[in-house]
Order: structure tokens, then C-alpha cells, then sequence
């Protein structure tokens, strides 16, 4: 059983900071690459950012320069930074991991958190 364990949201201002965590247990291997989605109210879920095997990591445009993905693989977690917060940035946050590299699609996307509630107030 493949366990996603996403956390580290919370309510701050406009200007601030939060890092989310994604916890993976019972991979048999590391995954081909992980990510982070957000899901706004009435929007659709999108794609935040992914780091492949290779801890190379790419970004969507709308959080480029302001988020920062990395990884511990000692503790098998998932870190998003994120600084320099905007209201446009609350949404429920979910972590993902697939067992191939698929460049972050969630199409791709084989595992999933239950979600991290991020609000950010102006």
C-alpha cells in the first residue's frame, strides 16, 4: 500500500510563507517523479510543480520564482516552499507520485495525498 501523507497548510497574509511536506511511504523504489497540485474553490485542479528522480524540478508560470520543490530522501518526504504568498495561491494542495516520468502531468499521476488547506488572506 503506497501512503501519501501531505501537510503544512495553513491560513497566513498576503507576503508570507508556508512549506508544505509530503511524506511517502511503502515506494519499493524511488518514484519516477513527484508533484504538487492545487485545487482552488470552483476551479479545476492544476499542476504546481514536479521533481523527477534526478531531483530536477520544474515549475508552473504562476509560481515560478516564488515556489521551490525539494526533497529529503532520507525521511521519503516531499518539501514545497512556498514565499512571497498571493490570495490567487488558496487552494486545497495535494502532493502525487507516479512510477513513470510523466513531466508532472496529472494524467500521470499514480498516488495522491488527501490534500493541504492553504489560505492566504490579503
Amino acid at each position: 500500500l503506497v501512503l501519501l501523507v501531505d501537510s503544512g497548510g495553513g491560513s497566513v497574509q498576503a507576503g508570507g510563507s508556508l512549506r508544505l511536506s509530503c511524506e511517502a511511504s511503502a515506494f519499493i523504489a524511488t518514484p519516477a517523479s513527484m508533484a504538487w497540485f492545487r485545487q482552488a474553490p470552483g476551479k479545476e485542479r492544476e499542476g504546481v510543480g514536479s521533481m523527477d528522480r534526478n531531483d530536477i524540478a520544474i515549475y508552473d508560470e504562476s509560481v515560478k520564482g516564488r515556489f521551490t520543490i525539494s526533497r529529503d530522501n532520507a525521511k521519503a518526504t516531499l518539501y514545497l516552499q512556498m514565499d512571497s504568498l498571493k490570495p490567487d495561491d488558496s487552494a486545497m494542495y495535494y502532493c502525487a507520485a507516479s512510477v513513470v516520468y510523466c513531466r508532472g502531468a496529472m494524467s500521470g499521476m499514480n498516488f495522491w495525498g488527501k490534500g493541504t488547506l492553504v489560505t492566504i488572506s490579503s
